[in-house]
């Protein structure tokens, strides 16, 4: 046979083994059995709303098969077909990334199809991703650590981009002589101004500014714990900080575990400029537990949560802790004096018998969510915590559709106000995932979701809580060694400025009894 013979008949072969493959392909989707139900993927990521700069939406098939294909279809029909063989969908990134520009403001359709490998293909009803036209800031900042009370030998901060899958440390304590970080802030969202406050043999707060890092201490004589639960004032010169006696104590019930109070908590402004302490006074003639400052985003306003200090003084029972319900209020304030207005209460949580924290306002400053549980100040115990949404302009709260049966508890808003990022223990009732939910301008809330992984299946094996989600505009560019470099400064100790501490807090006796009396300060 000649080689031009040859050459047609190689021709020929491929011609029809491509005319097969088409054929099968062909085949695949008209011989589909269609079913009547939706697919069962993890993380159920139907009819969710995401942003058009989010990393690819990766899922588990949870529907019996030995093999598995997946149609994603964006708004102007461009197409990804994803083959599986164990269940698992990684869209490709660049593909993934075109999808969801091209969908923006629109929807992705998604088809599955499953085969048990003798009678062709199952194909479900078709479900969809609805793409938001507004994107989230590009990185998100938690720490991890293991849910457990007392345990700190491996905590981390890290960032972890949106929009892809990266994850980089910005801080370790492996490095640090395994000191505990338990608070962290960003100035608006900004990676280049923010702080952590370390505690142990290296403590102290870490402000970074622009990549310089400075070690303070905002704390003075008199206040009863250390500077806790930070927000900074936009101008980024004023942090506001409560001081709190902070305990913990075991139940003995399966259904509840353990619940963190304070025995005494004031408000504070820390002038960074100055490096000064001020108390921030009240007027009223009560005394209060006054804790979680948050700023409103134009700085007139600080909102905290404040509830009666307990009426048997500094050692509460247990009955009194669990009818401590704290209300959401705010005190104007003047930067050019630093002086703070009286208290204006702004929701009153305590009349319909449930207790309010973390308050956060909307960049718009209409909008403020804050968590509600039944009683206390730490919502992360109570299953029956859930996320309000209160119109500022109206004064109206409702309860958002982003809850669960499980816990829901912090949260921080996105830079241009459409993406809320919250945590929540609905998937294991154990561990607090980030969720992240689309907010429009009046309000209203697209279906959330879980923060995608490359591995679908990460949270099925993880242990680690992701802890203080906080939105950040851009790449942090400091490292864990940079404070661990830091950690050789000689420390700032902030002076008292004005009237430093409220009447009840000067009497350090008081405070010294409450901490003989009680438990070991969680935290200290």
């Amino acid at each position: 046979m000649g080689s031009n013979s040859k050459s047609y008949c190689f021709l020929f072969l491929v011609l029809l083994a491509l005319s097969i493959t088409a054929g099968c392909r062909s085949n695949f989707f008209d011989e589909s059995i269609v079913t009547d139900h939706l697919p069962a993927i993890g993380p159920d990521y139907i009819n969710v709303t995401i942003p058009p700069n989010i990393a690819p939406m990766n899922f588990m098939i949870k529907e019996d098969g030995k093999f598995y294909r997946i149609r994603a279809t964006s708004a102007k029909g461009h197409q990804i077909n994803i083959r599986s063989s164990d269940g698992k969908v990684r869209f490709p990134a660049g593909k993934w990334r075109r999808i969801t520009e091209e969908s923006r403001g629109d929807e992705i359709t998604f088809m599955v199809f499953a085969s048990d490998g003798r009678k062709g293909f199952k194909q479900f009803e078709p479900f969809v991703m609805y793409v938001a036209d507004e994107p989230i800031d590009p990185y998100l900042a938690y720490r991890l650590i293991h849910p457990g009370y007392y345990s700190w030998s491996g905590i981390k901060i890290v960032q972890r981009s949106l929009e892809s899958f990266r994850v980089q440390s910005v801080f370790e304590n492996q490095v640090m002589e395994k000191n505990c970080a338990n608070c962290h802030s960003f100035n608006r969202n900004s990676p280049d101004r923010f702080m952590i406050h370390i505690r142990g043999s290296l403590g102290g707060t870490y402000f970074a500014e622009n990549g310089r890092i400075t070690k303070a201490d905002p704390k003075i004589d008199g206040m009863p714990g250390g500077a806790t639960y930070p927000s900074w004032h936009p101008d980024g010169r004023y942090l506001a900080f409560s001081s709190n006696q902070v305990r913990q104590s075991f139940y003995s019930v399966p259904e509840k575990s353990i619940e963190v109070f304070d025995l005494v908590s004031s408000l504070i402004l820390y002038d960074r400029e100055k490096n000064e302490i001020i108390n921030i006074t009240d007027s009223d003639p009560a005394e209060y537990l006054q804790t979680f400052p948050s700023w409103s985003p134009d700085g007139k306003y600080l909102y905290f949560c404040r509830a009666p200090q307990y009426g048997s003084g500094y050692n509460p029972e247990m009955e009194e802790i669990m009818n401590t319900r704290y209300d959401l209020a705010r005190k104007s304030f003047d930067p050019g004096s630093k002086s703070f207005g009286d208290t204006e209460v702004v929701f009153s949580a305590s009349e319909i018998m449930k207790s309010a924290s973390f308050p956060r306002v909307s960049p718009d400053g209409r909008f403020l969510v804050f968590t509600l549980a039944d009683y206390g100040t730490f919502p992360v115990w109570h299953r029956e915590a859930d996320l309000y949404i209160l119109d500022l302009t109206t004064g109206e709260a409702r309860r958002m559709d982003i809850n669960s049966e499980e816990t829901e508890s912090y949260h921080t808003w996105s830079n241009n106000g459409r993406w809320l990022v919250f945590n929540s223990r609905r998937t294991d009732g154990r561990s607090s995932r980030p969720f992240l939910a689309w907010i429009d301008p009046e309000g209203n809330q697209g279906r959330e979701f879980i923060l995608p992984q490359k591995d679908p299946a990460l949270y099925d094996k993880m242990l680690e809580s992701f802890n203080i989600p906080e939105f950040v505009s851009g790449e942090i560019k400091l490292r864990p060694r940079d404070f661990a470099a830091a950690s050789k400064q000689e420390i700032l100790i902030a002076q008292p400025g004005g009237d430093a501490m409220p009447a009840q807090l000067r009497d350090e006796k008081k405070i010294k009894a409450a901490i003989e009396e009680n438990e070991r300060p969680i935290h200290e």
